[in-house]
Formats: structure tokens, sequence, C-alpha cells
């Protein structure tokens, strides 16, 4: 997930500002094997990268329809929604699917779920998402994001191979520096490289170090940064990452300009 720079960090808020609540219609499902929400969260992890859109469509729409509060507490949905979310090509769309996903995870919050680090982490990934191509959003939302995160990394800090560990790295390194915003990047350093060290299989947990060694800028943070990056790239193209792999190989593409550009003239 990429996130907007901001100019300031906002206090927390209560809810998520400015987001459209329009929900993706969810066409040509009647041939949907019988599910109920009860199936779904019994086979939960089946449902993630490796499967086709069609599945994971029609398992939001189960989980769209339901009310139990032991269902609508837990973070499938959100979860359901950012796989969609990911791999849409439409951008309005994809924002749709993200804030939906913000609604499953702020309603598992009301349901109870606020010691379950995965839903607050989903919220978080959707929330960045939804937001990542409006900067006033972005402006607004910064609080909430890197609340959410925190409360992930302390909560649930190995979920989805170190997420929590390198959404909020990626959030600390990509975000302006104090005084204008919460952009740190000792604490992007502190936290990458225990993603990479606690879960060495993942490839962004790669890139995203690599990122944060680059921005470091002398020479022997460089030399890691292009290890890494090595590394990143090579888990990337053994791995099976199902629909994430193309959008992943787009993130390795535009580093590795920037990394074919550095050197001692880089400004």
């Amino acid at each position: 997930m990429r996130l907007l720079p901001a100019i300031l960090m906002l206090s927390f808020m209560v809810g998520c500002a400015g987001l459209q609540r329009d929900r993706v219609r969810l066409d040509q499902l009647s041939d949907c094997p019988r599910q109920t929400a009860d199936t779904l969260i019994a086979e939960q992890n089946k449902l993630g990268p490796l499967s086709d859109t069609h599945t994971l469509a029609c398992a939001l729409n189960v989980l769209r329809d339901t009310q139990d509060p032991a269902v609508r507490r837990t973070a499938l949905g959100s979860r359901l929604c950012l796989h969609l979310a990911e791999r849409e090509l439409n951008s309005e769309k994809r924002e749709k699917f993200a804030t939906e996903g913000v609604d499953f995870a702020e309603a598992a919050l009301a349901q109870g779920g606020d010691r379950d680090g995965a839903v607050h982490y989903y919220l978080a990934a959707n929330l960045g998402l939804a937001v990542r191509e409006h900067i006033t959003l972005a402006m607004e939302n910064l609080g909430r994001l890197e609340s959410e995160m925190k409360q992930a990394v302390a909560l649930s800090p190995d979920i989805d191979d170190g997420g929590p560990l390198r959404l909020l790295g990626a959030l600390y390194l990509k975000a302006p520096a104090w005084p204008n915003g919460i952009g740190d990047l000792d604490k992007a350093l502190e936290l990458l490289e225990k993603a990479v060290k606690d879960h060495p299989g993942h490839p962004l947990n790669h890139l995203f170090y690599a990122q944060a060694l680059w921005h470091d800028g002398d020479e022997a943070s460089l030399s890691q940064a292009k290890a890494e990056f090595a590394l990143g790239e090579k888990l990337l193209a053994e791995g099976n990452w199902g629909y994430s792999k193309e959008p992943w190989q787009k993130e390795f593409a535009e580093f590795a300009q920037e990394l074919g550009e550095s050197g001692p003239s880089r400004q």
C-alpha cells in the first residue's frame, strides 16, 4: 500500500473523514456456491490472494447480508474488501471497495473486536488505499492511520507476514517529518528491519526496508538497500503470490528506477 504524503498530522478522529460510502455492485453472482457467514468464517484462511475474484465477490456478498455479531466483529469482511480493492483496475471501484473495508472494520470495532489486531490492521490498510490518490483526505485521516497501525503492531505484529510492522514503517517513511508531519526515518528503519528479521520470506518487507535504507543516504546503507531489493525481487519471482504478484512487481519496478539513479550525486 502506498500512502500519500500529508502536510500535517491531525489529531485522532473517531471516524474516517471524507470517504465515499457507495458500494460496488456485485453483478453476475447467480452461480455462487451456497454459503453462510458461519461457513465463511470456518474457511476464511482459504480466502486470500490466491482466490479468484469471483470467489471473493461471492463471499463478500454473503457478509454484506449478515448482522450476526460473532461474524461482524471479525476482520474477514475488511480483508475481503482489501483483496478486491488491490486487484481492481478502476480507481473509483477500488476506492469504494477500500471504503467498504473500512466500514466493515469499524463495525467490527463497534461489535467488540477492538482487541483483534487484524481488525485494526485491515482498517488501516483499506483506509490507506482509499485516500492514497487524494491529498486532502490523506491529511484528514493521517492521525487515524497511525493510530490503527500502532494498535495492530501492539496486538498482532505477525499477521500477514509482519503486515502491521510493514505498513507502519512505510507510513513513517513516506510521511513528512516533524514539524509538518509524523515522518520519522529512524522509526521506519527500526520497524522495517524487524519485519525483515521476523518475516524474511515476504518480498514487500525487503522492498520497504530497501526504500528506508536508500533514504538513509550513506554508501553503506545504499549497498544494503540494493541487497535487500535483490532478495525481495527473488522472493517475488519464485513465490506463489497469486493476484498480489502483478501490483507488487510494479512497486519493485518503480523503486528499481530510483536505485538505478542513486549514487554520490543523488540529491
